[in-house]
């Protein structure tokens, strides 16, 4: 069995830099230094007194030390890792661009007020989530010993289960929508015919 260190030198680039920025961002916010609220997606701020940071700061932070906290980082080192070591492998480029495309994404959906959410961190990792289910739909998954089911279905389990204990729905939505949107537009449309306009850019 590997070590904590050893598992953590393992983890591919993009999921252990995003999974280790949300648990210092809730680690420094349990010591006290510093207030959620500054970082938090106010659009007012942004636009009107140039808070610019907001709008890359608020998909850090997961919220403070919690099961749900826990749960959250658990599927970026399970999913987000699965997809980079997977789908995505020699494809770094790529899967940064899809983060990059969904966080691009979540910004224009909470724009809308009916949307609109202090934190996409969530939903990010939402996002992350939904594509793992749409790249691998028939992998079996055991829901916290209860039920078995289809990977396919996990989000929306999750989503109802997340409505049962009294979470916010409108995270977990909006990480489904951006999620179908990024795969509709590089895997659905393109198999239907359509081109994709989702290309990674050169980087170099």
């Amino acid at each position: 069995m590997s070590s904590p260190g050893e598992f953590y030198k393992s983890l591919p680039p993009i999921s252990k830099a995003y999974g280790t920025a949300c648990l210092v961002a809730t680690a420094v916010y349990q010591l006290g230094l510093y207030n959620p609220v500054h970082i938090a997606l106010l659009y007012e701020r942004v636009f009107f007194r140039f808070q610019v940071w907001r709008l890359f700061t608020n998909f850090f932070f997961l919220g403070p030390f919690s099961i749900n906290f826990g749960i959250r980082l658990l599927m970026i080192v399970r999913y987000g890792v699965q997809l980079e070591k997977g789908p995505f492998d020699r494809r770094t480029a790529d899967f940064l661009w899809m983060m990059i495309f969904g966080a691009f994404a979540l910004l224009v959906l909470s724009a809308i007020p009916f949307f609109w959410t202090p934190f996409l961190a969530i939903s990010l990792v939402f996002m992350l989530l939904y594509v793992w289910s749409r790249e691998f739909p028939n992998a079996q998954i055991n829901l916290y010993g209860l039920v078995a089911l289809k990977a396919f279905y996990l989000p929306w389990a999750m989503l109802a289960l997340d409505v049962i204990f009294g979470s916010a729905l409108m995270p977990d939505l909006l990480g489904i929508i951006a999620g179908h949107l990024y795969y509709f537009l590089t895997v659905l449309h393109p198999l239907a015919g359509g081109k994709n306009i989702l290309k990674t850019p050169m980087w170099t």
